[in-house]
């Protein structure tokens, strides 16, 4: 079984069904690098649905190789695309149980802050595609970016501020992470869920 997805159609919503083998919860790695991170859950986690979202062909090729050796193959899938694309056009309404968006490049430039994934008009995306209940886990490492980032959440009238999840091992960090903490910069977390009505 192919980890990496290829839709039959990029510009029409994905029907999940295609995707995974077993109607399980979803939960989607948006700029999962090389799925060290994915591969951890989806083995932990077998009772759930693992997409990775990545960009880089390199990255996506070493989680395709890596997976197999794992015994990784029904709850784990990876799209290669541009995660705003993904959320925005190839997600179904409601069909996202949590969406994972570590370490995110800040485009710390103002010319380039058009670049940033978080935004109002992406968070709305997010909920419009997250299921009743639902989570948007946050990590960065950047102060800047984290403060332009937490508002957009809370101005979403469907969101509510929950504790953060914390890696309770290194097994649970992304590579970013990893280096981060040895070098002892700070890491900046939230969660927000979708409320039920």
């Amino acid at each position: 079984m192919l980890i990496l997805y290829t839709p039959a159609n990029w510009f029409a919503p994905l029907d999940w069904r295609d995707v995974f083998p077993k109607a399980q919860p979803i939960e989607v790695d948006l700029g999962c690098g090389d799925g060290t991170l994915l591969l951890h859950w989806a083995r932990r986690f077998p009772e759930r649905n693992w997409l990775g979202v990545e960009r880089l062909k390199g990255r996506v090729l070493k989680l395709e190789r890596k997976a197999p050796r794992l015994g990784i193959t029904d709850n784990l899938r990876a799209l290669r695309i541009d995660s705003a694309y993904a959320v925005e056009r190839l997600f179904p309404p409601a069909s996202i149980s949590a969406y994972h968006i570590y370490f995110p490049d800040p485009w710390p430039k103002q010319r380039h802050h058009k670049r940033q994934l978080i935004s109002p008009e992406f968070v709305a995306a997010l909920e419009r595609t997250l299921r009743a209940g639902g989570f948007v886990n946050l990590a960065t490492d950047h102060a800047d970016y984290f403060a332009e980032m937490v508002p957009c959440f809370h101005a979403h009238p469907s969101f509510e501020p929950v504790p953060p999840l914390v890696p309770a091992a290194e097994e649970e960090m992304t590579d970013f992470e990893r280096d981060f903490v040895r070098e002892g910069r700070p890491v900046h977390r939230a969660r927000f869920r979708k409320r039920a009505t």
